[in-house]
């Protein structure tokens, strides 16, 4: 049987949509529309070499736009959609992170990802090549920072002790970890590492080959028990109405996060988040 779909609020933080006073309004428009998370993520900038996204488009930074965000809801999940985790230096991603989950009151999810633009990483000094390697690495580190009563950590790219880093996060022992990626590594990583997986700009046979490729991987790498099933998010790069939001269901979706419109009109994007709520959320 299809678990019953939730929806979520992707993108919020860019184009029209994240000036201060449009943001807070569609946050609270989609908490009370019976969203369960919105999610923001991003780029340091956008390359005018490599990009799909217009380099011009307005962008604020994720942790900063679900912090804003968070002083403005009460309930609904904030997410990451995704971070770049080896653009950051982990030591304070974690503390950024920790204090949005200690101002949320424990409503964060960490989605991260590695990226594919190599422009981004030349203009910030970072091996592109390793990007995978990194990720890996960091993301164990922030692990044992927000858990640990004395953080320890040597990593290839990351060494600690002696340190302490308070607050930790509300949810513990992390908040729970998304991979984003459609690589075998991203995968990989989901299954050894992540209590979900978030696939960005799908459809509907994109994501059955995307859900394979997840299934051959949990062939290959044990998964820690304690993660627990994988939950997986899908961004559709189609419109979705009932019929395809079960078709998502059907393969093994979770959650869909929906990118609102673009639109100079802010009732436009409000009547979008008030039909969803009133013609897909609770009903399939």
């Amino acid at each position: 049987m299809a678990n019953q779909l939730r929806f979520g609020l992707a993108s919020i933080n860019s184009g029209f949509n994240s000036s201060p006073e449009r943001m807070a309004r569609l946050a609270q428009a989609a908490e009370k529309a019976g969203f369960d998370s919105i999610w923001a993520g991003g780029h340091p900038f956008l390359s005018e070499k490599q990009t799909r996204m217009p380099p011009s488009l307005r962008m604020l930074d994720p942790i900063v736009a679900l912090t804003f965000i968070a002083a403005h809801t009460q309930t609904i999940r904030l997410g990451t959609g995704i971070l770049l985790l080896p653009q950051f230096n982990p030591v304070i991603a974690a503390k950024q992170l920790a204090s949005l989950d200690v101002l949320s009151e424990g409503r964060l999810t960490v989605g991260i990802g590695v990226g594919w633009s190599e422009h981004e990483y030349e203009v910030l000094g970072i091996p592109y090549h390793d990007r995978g390697s990194r990720a890996d690495d960091y993301l164990k580190a922030m692990k044992a920072l927000w858990s640990q009563d004395k953080p320890v950590y040597h990593g290839k790219f990351v060494s600690f002790d002696g340190l302490q880093a308070n607050p930790r996060p509300v949810q513990q022992p992390n908040p729970p970890i998304v991979i984003g990626g459609l690589s075998e590594e991203a995968y990989r990583r989901a299954v050894r590492q992540g209590n979900g997986w978030f696939g960005f700009g799908l459809d509907v046979e994109d994501t059955k080959r995307a859900l394979a490729g997840l299934r051959e991987a949990a062939t290959r790498h044990s998964r820690p028990t304690e993660l627990g099933e994988l939950e997986i998010s899908v961004a559709p790069r189609v419109p979705v109405d009932k019929a395809t939001a079960q078709k998502f269901s059907e393969l093994g979706v979770h959650r869909l996060n929906l990118m609102p419109p673009q639109d100079a009109d802010e009732k436009v994007v409000e009547g979008f988040i008030e039909t969803v709520g009133g013609t897909l959320i609770g009903q399939v």
